[in-house]
């Protein structure tokens, strides 16, 4: 068996990790070597450079659907905020701020199994506008869309579709019921198809198994998914995962580690559960996290731009946008 170096070297060199190679090493491999590692991985395909995208909470509750994690099902009992799709200016304004203090991307996420009727065409009327009068970077997380969507986004301005398949194929079922993995991979291959760089990972700590984790890295890899965020789980409560433990930061040092190496040239894209690491999640990008999900309104990072570019300043990252 290679040597975690020895593996990185060959990874660095063209290998890439599938389904038929014994992976169970990274569950048990000493954890310092493994990020270390991981981290050469990142330098080498990614370079120093920090991709820094935001999100809008553009329509909001009474989702239709039953995912165990999420404060905006109606199966769930967490009380988030509930409001229709918000208008352009209260949109345009944080998409404006974000693009000012050197935010990359911004995306605007709505609730619900799909966006469509008025609040799609309120949608599109934001993007074009937005893609007209600034320069940030547009992406769209609408739940499952049809290939005419897809385009119509496109055409908006749209370069980035979001849409997490949250976990492995086994788990799926654990954590969702309303709809299906299948409609997942569907949904992300018929972007792809419309010209969309998909944006695709999900969420550790649910109890999932670390074999879980793998074979939820492999999937997004045979997906050539470039953008990988990954959420430590914070319980809510009122929701069914409410009384699940947080994963310890060394727990999430060794999968995002795990899913450099099985996504070399992906942005490995540090997402919720920051709070559960120390230094605003400075070690996760020394073990292979090439990109963050940041914002001055998230609550889920519990950091602000600000806070973040100061640190990535300290470590010598460039976080410069593409746009500039």
């Amino acid at each position: 068996m290679l040597s975690l170096n020895e593996l990185t070297l060959e990874i660095i060199n063209g290998k890439r990790l599938c389904k038929n190679d014994d992976l169970s090493f990274f569950e048990n491999c000493e954890l310092k070597e493994l990020t270390f590692c991981a981290d050469k991985i990142r330098k080498h395909f990614c370079g120093e450079r920090i991709d820094l995208c935001s999100i809008i909470n553009g329509k909001s509750g009474c989702c239709s659907e039953n995912c165990k994690f999420c404060a905006q099902s109606i199966h769930n009992k967490a009380g988030c905020n509930e409001y229709d799709f918000l208008d352009f200016q209260q949109i345009f304004d944080i998409a404006q701020v974000n693009q000012n203090e050197g935010v990359n991307r911004i995306a605007i996420v709505t609730a619900g199994k799909s966006l469509a009727g008025k609040d799609f065409d309120k949608a599109i009327f934001v993007f074009e506008k937005l893609h007209k009068e600034l320069k940030i970077n547009l992406c769209a997380s609408m739940g499952f869309l049809s290939k005419e969507q897809f385009r119509a986004l496109k055409k908006a301005g749209v370069s980035r579709y979001h849409c997490n398949i949250e976990t492995s194929r086994n788990y799926f079922p654990k954590i969702c019921t309303s709809h299906s993995f299948d409609m997942k991979i569907e949904n992300i291959k018929m972007a792809q198809n419309e010209g969309l760089f998909v944006c695709s990972g999900g969420i550790i700590g649910m109890g999932e198994s670390f074999e879980d984790r793998i074979d939820m890295a492999l999937l997004l890899s045979e997906l050539n998914i470039r953008s990988i965020p990954i959420n430590a789980l914070m319980a809510i409560k009122g929701s069914p995962l409410e009384n699940v433990l947080p994963l310890t930061e060394a727990e999430i040092l060794r999968t995002l580690a795990m899913f450099r190496f099985i996504n070399p040239q992906a942005d490995i894209r540090l997402a919720a559960g920051r709070k559960l690491l120390s230094e605003n999640g400075r070690k996760a990008f020394e073990s292979g996290c090439s990109a963050t999900i940041t914002g001055n309104m998230l609550t889920t990072t519990g950091s602000t731009i600000a806070a973040d570019k100061k640190m990535f300043s300290k470590m010598q990252r460039i976080v410069q946008p593409d746009f500039l």
